[in-house]
Order: C-alpha cells, then sequence, then structure tokens
C-alpha cells in the first residue's frame, strides 16, 4: 500500500484504538480529549462511542484548518470521580482545549461542575444525557450536541398507551442521573396520557443479582419499562427470561442498543416486539444514515449499524470540528470558538442539529420496535420520526421547570 498523509493518519488512528492512554503524538496537531467508559459495566459503550468519535476525524481526513488533529485517550468506569480524575488529567497534565465526553450522566454533571473551573477550555459532550447537565445551573463552556435522555423518550410514553394499550407500567432502571431522565421523559406522555406507574425499582451500575427485582414487579402491570444499560440490560433480561417472567417489555433507549441486541443467548425471545425510542433507529434508510453506518465499519465498528453512543460521541467530536473550521484551527480565543460552536446547525446522520440557549440539542427523535433484521440480527425498526425535539418537550419553559428536578419520585403517578 503507497504510505500517504492520509493513510498514515488512518493506520496511526487505528493503532492508537488498541493502545488505552496513548496519545497521538504529531507535531503542530490541534490536541481533542477523547473521554469515555474504558473500564467497568459500560466499557463496550465507551469503546463505541470512540469509533464513532474517529468516525468523525476520519470525515475530515484526520486535520482541520491545516492542521492535524491529536487525540488524546481518557477513560473512566462511569463512575463521576472517575470521569473527573480523567477530564482534570487531559486538561492539566495533557494540555488540552477541547474535550469530548462523557458518556454516562452522573459523569456529565460532574464534568459540567469541573467545566466551570476550567474557562479557558472547551467541553462537548460525549453521549451523557442527564438532563441537569445542561438544563439547571449549566456551565458556559459545556456543549452538548446529543440531546439528553428525556428528549429521547418522544412519542413513546403517547404510542404504548394508545396503540399497545397498556395503561399500568412498572419500571426497572439504573439508580443513578441518566435512567431518572429516562423515566421522566417516558412519564411525562404514559402519565398524561392516563396511565399509572405503580412500582420502580432502582439498581445500581454492575448489579449482578436481579431476583428481589424481579420478584417485587406487580402481577398485574401490562409492561415492564427497563432503563438498564450494557451488562445490567443483558444480566436483567436473562434473569428475567428464566424466572418465567411474561410480561411485554418496553424499552429504554440503551436497553434496545445495538450493545445490548447483539449479546448472545437466547435474548430475542424476549426483546422482539420491544418498543422503545432514542435518537436512533437501525433500520432508518435515509442517504446520511446509510453513509455513516458505512463510514462507522471502516473503524472496525463491532456492531451492525452503530449504537446510540457511537452516534453521540460523532455528532459532539464533529461538532469540534465544524466549529474549529470555521475559526481557522485558532483555540487562542476559547470565546470565539464558542461562539462558533453555539451558533452551529449541521446536518447530521439523523437529520439537523442545533442548541438552544443552554447549548442543548434540538434535534430529531425516532420511535422504533425491535424486529429481526434480513440477516437475523435484532434490529430497531422505523416507526415514525418526531421531528425537531426541545429540551422542555415542547412544553413552555416555565411550565417545563416547574415540573421539577428529576428524581427517583419525580415524576409520579402510580
Amino acid at each position: 500500500m503507497r504510505i500517504t498523509k492520509r493513510n498514515l493518519l488512518a493506520l496511526t488512528l487505528s493503532t492508537a484504538l488498541t493502545l488505552p492512554g496513548i496519545a497521538l503524538a504529531q507535531d503542530g496537531a490541534i490536541k481533542i480529549g477523547l473521554l469515555a467508559t474504558f473500564e467497568g459495566a459500560f466499557t463496550v459503550l465507551g469503546e463505541d462511542g470512540e469509533r464513532g468519535a474517529m468516525t468523525a476525524v476520519n470525515e475530515f481526513g484526520g486535520e482541520v484548518a491545516g492542521h492535524e488533529i491529536e487525540i488524546i485517550r481518557g477513560s473512566s468506569d462511569a463512575s463521576p470521580d472517575s470521569a473527573v480524575r480523567a477530564a482534570r488529567k487531559l486538561v492539566e497534565q495533557d494540555g488540552v482545549k477541547v474535550l469530548v465526553g462523557p458518556l454516562s450522566g452522573d459523569e456529565g454533571i460532574a464534568v459540567k461542575d469541573y467545566a466551570k473551573t476550567q474557562p479557558d477550555v472547551t467541553f462537548i459532550n460525549g453521549s451523557s444525557a442527564a438532563q441537569d447537565t445542561t438544563f439547571r445551573d449549566p456551565a458556559d463552556n459545556f456543549f452538548r450536541f446529543s440531546t439528553d435522555g428525556a428528549q429521547w423518550m418522544a412519542g413513546l410514553g403517547t404510542y404504548v398507551y394508545n396503540e399497545k394499550g397498556y395503561q399500568s407500567v412498572a419500571t426497572v432502571a439504573e439508580d443513578y442521573s441518566f435512567p431518572y431522565t429516562q423515566v421522566f421523559g417516558f412519564m411525562a406522555e404514559f402519565c398524561n396520557a392516563g396511565g399509572t406507574v405503580p412500582s420502580k425499582s432502582w439498581v445500581p451500575i454492575g448489579n449482578k443479582d436481579y431476583s428481589s427485582v424481579i420478584a417485587a414487579i406487580p402481577d398485574e402491570v401490562d409492561a415492564i419499562y427497563v432503563a438498564l444499560g450494557g451488562a445490567d440490560a443483558v444480566n436483567f433480561l436473562s434473569q428475567y427470561q428464566q424466572a418465567g417472567g411474561e410480561a411485554p417489555l418496553i424499552g429504554g433507549s440503551i436497553t434496545v442498543d445495538q450493545t445490548v441486541l447483539t449479546s448472545e443467548g437466547r435474548l430475542r425471545d424476549i426483546l422482539i416486539g420491544t418498543p422503545a425510542a432514542g435518537p436512533t433507529a437501525d433500520t432508518n434508510d435515509s442517504k446520511e444514515w446509510l453513509s455513516f453506518v458505512e463510514e462507522y465499519k471502516k473503524t472496525d465498528g463491532a456492531f451492525p449499524s452503530p449504537s446510540l453512543f457511537a452516534h453521540g460521541y460523532y455528532i459532539g467530536m464533529k461538532a469540534a470540528l465544524l466549529a474549529l473550521e470555521e475559526t481557522g484551527g485558532d483555540l487562542s480565543d476559547p470565546t470565539a470558538y464558542r461562539e462558533a460552536l453555539a451558533n452551529l446547525e449541521f446536518e447530521t446522520p439523523t437529520g439537523k442539529v442545533s442548541l438552544d440557549e443552554n447549548r442543548n440539542a434540538i434535534a430529531d427523535i425516532y420511535l422504533t420496535e425491535v424486529v429481526e433484521g434480513p440477516d437475523g440480527n435484532l434490529v430497531n425498526k422505523l416507526i415514525q420520526t418526531t421531528p425537531q425535539v426541545n429540551q422542555t418537550l415542547g412544553i413552555d419553559k416555565e411550565e417545563f421547570r416547574a415540573l421539577g428536578a428529576v428524581s427517583r419520585e419525580n415524576p409520579s403517578c402510580p
């Protein structure tokens, strides 16, 4: 193979992906920190987030405004402390002026708070989707182009009430800010339609034994809404199936993500037919999505189509690079760079994205249902698109704020 600047960079990027903690060392490059979960229960999610980010870098040929892009990897385990430690190293030791990440909800809130102590650094979210990363007490230098977990639920609560006939639903979710946000988004519609949620179960990340959780689910509910990710989702679904559970499922975004649908075993029997919603749909047939899938696979993509984590990191990294293009690669004035970010409006593989006054994305959201694809893999079939969902779900901002912060108890419709 003839070694050109572009394919040499691609080889370097590919090598870096296999060496945790290794930075790309190129003279005169623009350094961008990439913070994701390369440890713990969400490792697979972080690895696919990285593939999404590198898809964006490759789309730019590894450079912007004549500057090569140097990616410096930071690793967390989904805990807030680990995310801040990794961010601190990237900023204070490695000297990045732009950081893309983190992945998980509590991490996002913690990194947002850390961002307030680093006014010369710009933080661009990866896939972290807790509502209050941007909605309450935002940081001027933290941007989210990937929407939040409540936005991801647009259309789902109304659909399962009206079309599936589910009137009573139990929820099972991890016990931290992102699942609180997802449950909030689902219940905002479901309860408004007339549904009730008589039981909520909250479990820690990395939980192995779900027997008590399964036993606590009321027999009379019409369905179970599940907001668990990665290994947690696989463990719960496997144990629920083994226990003879028969209630149909409703999927939180990460529960029916490709990081779960591709798991080995008999989960397909329980997952087929599961309605869900989120920022992506595997059967999206737009040319933009199909092109994204093709480019993602060039990064040795592990799944038939990009996970929502790959999608989130791709959009965040692309925004970072587009704003750098606007400023000629100049980061000496962080205000100018942030103005470029704030004014971005661009087409993504999943439609137009722009930001609101809190620097949070407005974007299309997809209602889906798990089906068996042509090759036998499970995929999320696109049912309908809810266009340009904002962070207040179409509700007046002050009215939405009056609903209160998401939590274990809020909202409630028993």
